[in-house]
């Protein structure tokens, strides 16, 4: 197992360590502290529970229902109601996805025009001939979102991965209406694999696809031109992973675990949450063919070698932090919703840990991070600290957080 794994490991294997590659245990969380520093987190639909929840979704311009993603393999929906007390099952693929550890049911992505095409993109983990894989598939809906048949799956991307860590598999569709893929660096401490800064290989990248064309039988197309992928004019990588020149589905690179990550609803910027490997966990902001450093660099600091690596041609995080404020960052959203609160406009994210927090502006064109929840904060009604795997968004810009552990749902009230 790869010390700092995310969050489902350290879960499954609490006995364990989970810090970071130096091989120590991450600092112990301390004991309940109140949950009063600016924001509360009130259950949202306290009716229901969840097993393992990773994702939470509304389809396009529809505030009627929630889709929620458990990791084992199962998706269930229900109705955008307090008092809600039943799910339906959206779609049931535990006997086709491999759960153990981090691996499993991991994204969750509506075609923008989902109402009238029923396409549903998902990320999640298999296994064949003892190899895990990375599957990005795409499924149909015949029911205007009811269900979705499973019968209908057509596989876009198979990657195969050394490891069962470091999937990263959040899926999206950007303003530009191409499918966003976020795969790790494939696992392993330290990636001794090399992938995140090969061009040759699609773990520890960011990758963009058009699925609405499928040019000579091809599973998606390139985006090309002066705004297209950086390799556009390649091959593609599909199948394996692998390939003798840069893959042309790479849209960013250098990335150790891109987790959770999202676009601002205002002005289409992709922020990312990257899971450090034993010091620091960054935040990034995705630019076309921006390099993020891993494995060169942890955050702004030298991984490999240690001191004096080179970094040209590397782009900084635009804030990090270390391990006395978590050790597995959750990427989150900016917030434009319509509470009125100095929170607004701020990337909002948090740590698997139990810390919320937001990015204040430092007054020098930088950021600060600004702590909301410290890490391991019980929540009033609960037993223990909060476990944020994900956050949720809703139509109105509003935030939910999911809490793994106790398969709970929890908005966000910003009190300040």
């Amino acid at each position: 197992m790869t010390p700092r794994a995310l969050l489902p490991i350290c879960l499954a294997l609490a006995s364990v360590s989970c810090g970071g590659g130096g091989g120590g245990p991450p600092p112990p969380v301390p004991g309940p502290i109140a949950c009063s520093e600016g924001i509360a987190t009130p259950r949202a639909f306290p009716n229901l529970t969840f097993a393992s929840p990773v994702a939470m979704k509304q389809a396009p311009a529809d505030g009627s229902r929630w889709f929620v993603v458990e990791q084992g393999g199962l998706i269930r929906v229900f109705e955008n109601d307090p008092d809600v007390a039943a799910t339906q099952n959206f779609v049931d693929l535990r006997t086709r996805v491999h759960f153990s550890g981090e691996a499993g049911l991991l994204g969750l992505a509506f075609h923008p025009d989902f109402f009238t095409n029923g396409r549903v993109y998902l990320n999640f983990s298999e296994l064949v001939g003892g190899v895990i894989r990375s599957v990005t598939a795409e499924f149909t809906s015949p029911d205007g979102g009811l269900t979705l048949d499973p019968g209908s799956e057509r596989v876009l991307l198979t990657v195969a991965k050394p490891a069962a860590n470091h999937n990263g598999g959040n899926v999206d569709f950007g303003p530009d209406r191409f499918l966003y893929v976020g795969l790790g660096d494939g696992g392993g401490s330290g990636d001794p694999n090399e992938n995140a800064q090969n061009p040759n290989r699609l773990l520890g990248k960011m990758l963009r696809i058009d699925v609405d064309a499928q040019p000579g039988g091809a599973p998606y197309a390139i985006p090309g031109g002066a705004t297209g992928n950086p390799f556009a004019a390649n091959p593609l990588c599909n199948v394996d992973g692998t390939g003798v020149q840069p893959c042309p589905e790479i849209y960013a690179l250098g990335l150790r675990n891109p987790w959770r990550w999202s676009f601002d609803r205002q002005n289409g910027d992709l922020w990312l949450g990257d899971v450090g490997q034993g010091s620091f966990e960054e935040i990034d902001i995705i630019e076309r063919g921006g390099n993020y450093g891993w494995d060169t660099r942890e955050g702004a600091h030298c991984f490999e070698p240690m001191t004096g690596c080179s970094t040209a041609g590397l782009i900084d995080p635009v804030a990090e932090y270390g391990r006395a404020l978590g050790f597995s960052i959750t990427g989150g959203h900016v917030y434009r919703g319509i509470q009125a609160t100095q929170i607004a406009g701020r990337y909002v994210f948090a740590d698997f840990g139990g810390m919320i927090a937001s990015l204040a502006p430092d007054g020098i064109g930088g950021f600060a991070v600004e702590q909301l929840v410290e890490q391991g904060c019980t929540p009033p009604g609960a037993s223990g600290a909060l476990q944020i795997p994900s956050f949720a968004e809703d139509l109105d810009g509003e935030l939910y957080v999911l809490d793994y552990g106790r398969g709970q749902i929890r908005q966000l009230d910003f009190t300040d």
